[in-house]
């Protein structure tokens, strides 16, 4: 099996670390303190374009920390990439900050690099799918047997994003030839955002359903768990604590039970700091454990 293979094990639950000190200093200080069994970190700044320098002796010592632990560690690419954009630079910068991301989690053994999905704003869907595939094929080809899988991540549907719905995943892996390194992460504010009623008794079944007809079987690979502060349909992108806004615990308790998500770890990006998500993936583990 790769390094960052994950084995199909119970849904491991954990968050998005900050890297203050270093990724493995900070990262794994994090992941102790909150009770993670998973983590998210930068690789870099996301807010901006500079890659980040490579501290050789963090990555080594994270790799092996996390190997040992079991703790799957995932990178989150910076939040400027924009690969659907009609500015030939931003597609550029974009480019290189995803190699970047991607080179970076095969350095410390990640799973999946998540990059947003992008947005066609100033030109046509159909033009920025083009340069969506121009884009991405080349990267994934890069890939190496022991590298990241890319995570491609819908969007809340605020603007022009190219995928908000499940749905929209459909087009968007047939750009890129359904490669078999590019999976999905979903995010349960997006989607809930974006229109998928998950707190309906039915909701997260009929959505997990929509998934697999669009993207097909076992590419769903990362989970962030984050409750919303704004109804269904919204499209705004407002974290809420797990069980304090408008999705509620119950749809948590159902990701967590569906076979769809058997070995895929949940990261929480809620608000409150350490003692907030400390308290979230609390509720979590307990709705796992007790299903």
């Amino acid at each position: 099996m790769p390094d960052n293979e994950l084995p199909l094990v119970r849904r491991p639950i954990g968050a998005h670390a900050p890297s203050t000190g270093g990724l493995a200093t900070g990262g794994l200080r994090y992941a102790t303190a909150v009770g993670a069994e998973t983590i998210q970190v930068f690789a870099s700044n996301p807010r901006g374009w500079a890659p980040s320098a490579v501290d050789a002796a963090q990555d080594a010592a994270l790799r092996e920390q996390a190997e040992r632990a079991g703790i799957p560690l995932f990178v989150h690419a910076p939040y400027l990439v924009n690969l659907g954009s009609p500015d030939p630079r931003i597609r550029d910068l974009s480019v290189s900050s995803v190699r970047h991301s991607l080179a970076r989690s095969t350095q410390i053994g990640a799973c999946g690099v998540v990059v947003h999905t992008g947005s066609a704003v100033g030109t046509d869907r159909a033009t920025a799918l083009r340069q969506i595939s121009e884009c991405l094929l080349p990267l994934l080809d890069e890939i190496t047997d022991d590298g990241p899988d890319l995570l491609l991540e819908p969007m809340a549907g605020q603007g022009h994003m190219l995928c908000s719905a499940v749905t929209d995943l459909g087009p968007y892996l047939d750009v890129l030839d359904r490669h078999p390194r590019a999976n999905v992460c979903l995010d349960t504010c997006h989607l809930f955002a974006a229109g998928h009623d998950l707190a309906d008794p039915d909701g997260v079944t009929k959505m997990l359903s929509e998934l697999q007809s669009a993207a097909g079987p076992g590419r769903l690979r990362l989970i962030h768990a984050n409750d919303s502060k704004d109804g269904c349909g919204s499209r705004r992108d407002r974290h809420e604590n797990i069980g304090a806004g408008q999705i509620g615990l119950a749809p948590f308790g159902c990701l967590l039970r569906h076979p769809a998500t058997a070995g895929v770890p949940f990261i929480v990006e809620t608000p409150g700091g350490e003692q907030g998500q400390a308290k979230d993936i609390a509720i979590l583990r307990g709705l796992r454990d007790d299903s």
